[in-house]
């Protein structure tokens, strides 16, 4: 359970309906199973034992005994097993028949959970206090819905049972207060196949674990049901804070995945919703904390959908997003044009291409885009061309300013020498073109619109008061991998071949910020040289920043999801690279210009993000050293 991963599974064996002692034997072997698979917590179906479609027998004698001798055998095969399962029965407790879920835990059962909203079934209310049963010749609590059973070796796993219909919207208002303090909620369900069944389960799911910021493992009932009234299915699922993580449905369903309790935790931790705590001393299952093998996908792009299928909608979000914000900005200030530096990278395509779309919204001419390409020491044939086309394409007004003269000038005046390729040398030049910039948007009544991205403000790839500053940045709020995806997404859509090939050939060219001089016309400074993978760097922003992972969890799961791209020393290399600007690079941050969060995700100093500009990196660096 390293790292907060727990293995967890839902099953729904074809059963024989009453036959309690042959379900017992496969309930048995589903546990062996789950087990043999690193399976912690398992979940069956509700009244896995007897079959949920016994009708009126549930209040006949012979299987109610049948039924608790079945969990008796079941609690005693499990002897040995550090695996806590939750199977259902009926359960007789005087006059009051109860559909319970049994907590089983290395050869014991650990309490009996009522179902909670009867209303429709054969079913008794259960008893507010709590009582006790005798089942294999043990005491065993009966215990209420709220009743939470924690991990000894992971605190932040806190599982609640829900049964039948207490899933639904009639569940008790404390209830799901009580709840609220469980990372695990076990659904042992009851519904049979219909058309719908499936997705509906499935959207539940999402939703309440997104809800509930938890995790939701369901388990349904199988296809060894009777079919007199209706066709059972088996599924079974597993979600984690709006994502499905694994489904299973037919005969024998088993699925398995990992949760991640500590992920879910850091989530409660920014929310004043959850500051219920439930008291775990009673119920406290679990042996000595081991490593979880992972067989959940980790993806390299978490800052984009996970499916192709996706991906245009998700990018038509983020560039209207982005329009919006700028329109917004301009007629409010009582602008009529978007001033933007072109330098044929991506950044800057992105950005004269949402300045295009956002003078087409507002009614004016596309020529009301100033396009100012502004070569010096470093600039490549390849990129300004690429610049120039793109901007003529969209009918931008071009302007191609050489801004050497003015910066060796500058050089004179504070004594730099022209051959001294120092920090200075380059800064120069990014700040002589934001003033450029800044004065020809003073002149024509409009706005400098800024290209840099979320991606370089996280690792400080940006020349304070250079491409730093703008007037309003539209990048700010998405990734590398966000602008490329939405760049990418423009290129695929439009019919304007010429402008298809510029944008294909910026998606193609590395990332520079073409500051040091060339030779041969070619690119030399190449920014992921210097800073590492953005792809990566986002990986790491997305783990450390918004998940709220240590450095060594990201690093693990780093390697995952780059295993075919990076060898292990360099994910470790370019991760204590990307904690160290983290913190070196802050104060970049904390003054940052105006522009539109593109998700739930910002560095602005005034609604995202903020940390001290003089911090230290060194527990995250300990953090990653020592594991």
């Amino acid at each position: 359970m390293k790292n907060g991963f727990v293995k967890v599974a839902a099953c729904a064996p074809v059963i024989r309906v009453a036959d309690a002692a042959y379900n017992a034997c496969r309930v048995i072997e589903c546990i062996r199973e789950a087990a043999d698979r690193g399976v912690k917590v398992l979940a069956f179906p509700e009244l896995t034992l007897t079959g949920v479609s016994c009708y009126d027998l549930f209040g006949h004698r012979v299987l109610l005994d049948g039924a608790k001798k079945a969990l008796a055998t079941v609690a005693e095969a499990t002897k040995g097993l550090d695996l806590l399962s939750f199977v259902g029965l009926p359960l007789a407790v005087g006059s009051r028949v109860y559909s319970v879920a049994a907590a089983v835990y290395d050869g014991e059962i650990l309490a009996l959970i009522p179902r909670e909203n009867v209303e429709g079934s054969p079913f008794s209310a259960p008893a507010m206090e709590t009582r006790f049963v005798s089942v294999g010749g043990c005491e065993t609590a009966l215990e209420s819905s709220d009743t939470l059973f924690c991990c000894a070796a992971l605190p932040e796993l806190k599982i609640a049972v829900e049964l039948g219909a207490d899933r639904d919207a009639l569940m008790p208002p404390s209830l799901r207060l009580a709840q609220a303090g469980a990372t695990l909620l076990v659904q042992m369900a009851s519904f049979p196949e219909t058309v719908s069944s499936r997705a509906d389960a499935e959207l539940q799911a999402r939703y309440e674990s997104k809800h509930r910021k938890a995790a939701v493992l369901l388990a349904a009932p199988g296809r060894g049901e009777s079919s007199t009234d209706y066709v059972y299915s088996g599924l079974c699922l597993a979600a984690e804070n709006g994502k499905l993580l694994a489904a299973e449905e037919g005969e024998n369903s088993l699925a398995v995945t990992e949760i991640d309790a500590e992920y879910l935790v850091n989530l409660r931790r920014g929310c004043s919703d959850f500051e219920f705590e439930s008291d775990c001393s009673e119920y406290v299952w679990g042996g000595e904390a081991a490593e979880t093998a992972l067989t959940r996908k980790f993806f390299m792009h978490p800052h984009l959908p996970g499916t192709a299928a996706e991906l245009p909608a998700f990018c038509e979000r983020m560039l209207d997003i982005q329009v919006a914000g700028l329109v917004k900005r301009m007629e409010y200030a009582r602008l009529d044009h978007c001033v933007v530096g072109i330098s044929g990278g991506v950044d800057s395509t992105l950005c004269v291409l949402v300045c295009a779309m956002a003078v087409k919204k507002m009614g004016l001419p596309s020529t009301n885009v100033v396009a100012c390409t502004l070569p010096c020491f470093g600039t490549s044939s390849r990129t300004k061309s690429n610049a120039i086309v793109v901007a003529e394409q969209l009918g931008c007004e071009v302007r191609v300013i050489d801004i050497g003269k003015s910066v060796y000038q500058h050089f004179d005046d504070i004594g730099h020498a022209h051959d001294d390729y120092s920090i200075a040398f380059e800064n120069a030049q990014a700040r002589e073109r934001t003033q450029v910039l800044m004065d020809i948007a003073n002149k024509v009544n409009g706005l400098d619109v800024g290209t840099e991205d979320l991606s370089e403000y996280i690792d400080g790839w940006c020349t304070y008061n250079g491409d730093h500053t703008s007037m309003y940045d539209v990048n700010l709020g998405l990734t590398k991998t966000q602008v490329r995806a939405n760049v990418r997404y423009l290129a695929d859509t439009t019919e304007d071949r010429v402008l298809k090939a510029a944008l294909y050939d910026v998606l193609e060219c590395p990332v520079t910020p073409e500051l040091l001089p060339i030779h041969d016309d070619q690119i030399e400074q190449k920014s992921e040289e210097a800073v590492g993978s953005y792809s990566l760097q986002d990986f790491f922003t997305h783990c450390i920043l918004i998940d709220g992972f240590t450095p060594s969890k990201t690093l693990r799961l780093a390697k995952l999801a780059y295993a075919n791209e990076f060898s292990d020393e360099e994910l470790r290399r370019w991760l204590t690279s990307w904690c160290r600007r983290l913190f070196s690079q802050q104060f970049k941050r904390s003054c940052l210009m105006d522009g539109p969060a593109v998700e739930a995700f910002t560095v602005s100093p005034r609604v995202g993000f903020r940390m001290p500009s003089d911090g230290e990196a060194a527990l995250f660096l300990q953090e990653l050293d020592e594991n």
